[in-house]
């Protein structure tokens, strides 16, 4: 108990700072593109800091150090895969983006890819961004009933009491700064969650070397339960099925590839060339001791807790934490974690409604908003976007529906929009009307496929990604634009 009342000391301080730094940020705001994308003005550090806080937070906190404490080495193919497509992006795309968005002067995601198809901008503003609307609005009340269910898990308060708490720390900054308040706040949780798992793998190890009785405890039984398993990259598996195995773990690869929203918004969002070069950087590096950070946690949790020593696998990396730090330092680095994890809706928030605001209803407005005009726009809807999506947070009615969609971000969005990227960045053949087909078709699929339950045979995110670019490809060829 005395952890958990430290822990929250430490979390409400945390916060506050949290929403005084952004607050602060925020003050620099002062039209629609500075709302939307920082003006288009951010240094490399922190546009790599804020795009591998977005893209990272719960996952490599709870997700990655949960599936390698319940399957083992078998969960390095999807870090292999995961790092494989971030470091990809970073190297070829993102300095790519930053240069067409200055080019074009692009102030959202959808923006950019009109642009650069101008002959059919008006459907691909209204098809892209509706695609994107839709599915990260439910994915921003996601993001609250995830962080509801990690405040009750950590400190036993009502899931929608634990909604509420969320909306209240996300909401104001980034309704007042935007994507600049978002960024820098990012930046923050960035650090923190690279000093915990950087921390956390070398403390455990000298935690394990002052406690010789676990191997002869733990560790033989996490071994004789699971048998071959948590020490085959197959996890025991053969012939096909070990091919299934490991192609179903690097499938991560392909949503990285430009595909995601949030995270392209940062590099279009970098200064220039030079700021550009040190984001890949510090992105890259960032990523690789990420990962190998999170597998070792998870696999620390199999050795202090053994197998089945943990009521909820997600939450074995705030378990070791507790286990091998002081209460002080232990405190410090699950409130950081806990609010990478919380603010993640704070990136989703921002991308939903300026895609709505710059995309769908600006451009359709008989007389053209002044500056001050489009910012008030744009925090208006990201006021309505945030209380929309809380409300169906808020009623368990609602929560199946919201998992079910959020399901479809990283396989529809991601697998269609990659290609959308590619196709755009390196094929110059590639058309507007072939645009509008690869985000239908590749949308299309990823919804069927895993609707009718067959993401259970296959998975969608390799799959979106193959028929995308199949439907691309004969688009391109047979429509004429």
């Amino acid at each position: 108990m005395a952890n958990t009342h430290q822990i929250l000391i430490v979390m409400i301080s945390y916060m506050t700072l949290l929403i005084g730094w952004g607050v602060y940020q925020g003050r620099k705001v002062k039209s629609g593109s500075d709302f939307s994308i920082a003006g288009r003005g951010l240094p490399g550090w922190a546009a790599a800091l804020s795009e591998r806080a977005t893209g990272e937070s719960s996952w490599a906190l709870l997700g990655l150090p949960g599936a390698a404490y319940a399957t083992g080495v078998l969960e390095l193919w999807t870090a292999i895969g995961c790092v494989a497509g971030i470091i990809t992006a970073w190297a070829a795309l993102s300095w790519r983006l930053q240069k067409e968005a200055q080019h074009y002067e692009a102030d959202t995601f959808t923006d950019y890819i009109a642009k650069r198809h101008s002959n059919q901008q008006k459907w691909i503003r209204i098809i892209s961004s509706a695609t994107i609307v839709f599915f990260f609005f439910f994915y921003v009340g996601a993001q609250f009933l995830g962080g509801g269910k990690a405040l009750h898990t950590m400190f036993d308060l009502e899931p929608k009491t634990g909604m509420l708490i969320t909306a209240a720390i996300i909401i104001p900054y980034t309704i007042y700064g935007g994507f600049r308040s978002v960024v820098y706040t990012d930046v923050i949780q960035a650090i923190i969650m690279i000093i915990t798992l950087v921390a956390g793998p070398i403390a455990g190890i000298i935690y394990l070397g002052n406690h010789p009785e676990l191997f002869a405890s733990s560790i033989p039984e996490a071994l004789s339960r699971a048998g071959d398993s948590y020490t085959s990259l197959t996890g025991a598996a053969g012939g096909f099925g070990a091919g299934i195995v490991i192609v179903g773990g690097f499938s991560w690869f392909f949503g990285y590839l430009g595909g995601q929203p949030q995270l392209s918004m940062r590099f279009m969002a970098i200064k220039d060339a030079r700021q550009a070069k040190m984001a890949r950087n510090i992105g890259i590096v960032w990523t690789l001791v990420a990962y190998v950070g999170a597998l070792c946690i998870g696999w620390l949790g199999i050795a202090i807790f053994g197998p089945t020593g943990l009521a909820d696998r997600e939450f074995v990396m705030p378990s070791v934490i507790l286990e091998i730090f002081p209460p002080a330092i232990a405190a410090i680095l699950i409130t950081g974690a806990i609010a990478a994890m919380i603010s993640t809706a704070d990136s989703l928030l921002i991308l939903s409604s300026t895609e709505l605001s710059e995309n769908l209803i600006q451009p359709n407005l008989k007389k053209k908003l002044s500056r001050k005009g489009s910012l008030l726009l744009s925090r208006m809807l990201t006021l309505g976007v945030a209380l929309i999506a809380l409300s169906l947070a808020y009623f368990s009615s609602f929560t199946s529906l919201i998992h079910t969609l959020v399901g479809y971000v990283w396989a529809g969005i991601g697998g269609t929009f990659s290609i959308v990227i590619l196709f755009t960045l390196f094929w110059k053949k590639y058309h507007g009307k072939a645009v509008i087909a690869t985000i239908i078709v590749g949308m299309a699929f990823t919804i069927i496929w895993i609707s009718t339950g067959m993401e259970k045979y296959f998975t969608a995110k390799i799959l979106t990604f193959l028929v995308a670019g199949f439907t691309a490809i004969i688009a391109t060829y047979i429509i004429k634009d």
